[in-house]
């Protein structure tokens, strides 16, 4: 069987890895704007249900391991290394699978841009808010709804491929 060489892959890897540079690129400037122009807790009311809020997360999603200590930090940051490793494998072996690489190059984007707020910070920004009354869905950033529509996405490439296999 014949090799593809590494120029065809590459030329059909470097879509998803500009798609990842961008959200990382959005993500961080969102980030840097919420950095300069508001301290922690600052929130401007947008809606009824939705908010700008500066909030720090310690922990990884809904503030999991948060008090932990600072431990948490590296490992979380490892673990974000070791997912764009993976990523970037995955990438390269199926980058003809459009909505596989989508999933993948969004979650690689998000994840990175949280791994940049725990070397930068020691802390992942977060800053969209969105409530009903007095319950506040944690707060969020671009690069975990970068992730989680790359989670979504990922469950749906899934369930097409076993419903194609039947």
């Amino acid at each position: 069987m014949a090799r593809a060489s590494s120029s065809a892959l590459g030329g059909k890897l470097w879509p998803w890895l500009a798609w990842a540079l961008v959200l990382l690129i959005l993500d961080q400037l969102t980030k840097t704007l919420i950095l300069g122009y508001y301290r922690l807790g600052d929130a401007t009311y947008i809606t009824s249900f939705f908010n700008i809020v500066r909030a720090h997360n310690t922990g990884a999603a809904f503030s999991f391991l948060a008090d932990a200590g600072g431990w948490q930090r590296w490992l979380f940051t490892g673990i974000g290394v070791v997912a764009t490793l993976f990523i970037l494998w995955q990438l390269r072996a199926h980058p003809e699978q459009k909505l596989f690489c989508f999933s993948l190059s969004s979650i690689l984007g998000g994840a990175v841009g949280n791994v940049v707020d725990r070397m930068m910070h020691g802390y992942v920004v977060d800053f969209l808010d969105f409530h009903i009354g007095s319950w506040h869905f944690p707060a969020f950033n671009i690069a975990d709804s970068a992730i989680t529509v790359g989670a979504a996405c990922l469950i749906l490439d899934e369930l097409l491929r076993v419903k194609r296999s039947r």
